[in-house]
């Protein structure tokens, strides 16, 4: 089972649709509100050299924002790296 963390904050549509595709594919993710903790989004930004949310990590890899898990999962990438 891959780990998977998700930096969100409040009111983010693109947060809301990264995070249903994850449900909808059955993926459980911990999700790191950035707008409840500013450190949070700190580490985020080191981690990811990025800014906004959603910010996508699959085994501490950055995936990237909501348009690139969606376009992983397009590929047919996206369930290669859950399952590794």
């Amino acid at each position: 089972m891959s780990k998977v963390i998700v930096y969100s904050s409040a009111n983010c549509p693109y947060c809301v649709r990264a995070k249903e595709l994850l449900d909808r594919k059955g993926v459980q993710y911990d999700e790191i509100r950035v707008d409840q903790d500013t450190f949070q989004r700190d580490i985020m930004m080191e981690k990811s050299g990025r800014r906004t949310v959603p910010q996508i990590f699959i085994n501490d890899k950055p995936i990237g924002g909501c348009d690139d898990l969606y376009a992983l999962e397009k590929s047919g990438e996206l369930t290669r790296l859950l399952a590794g």
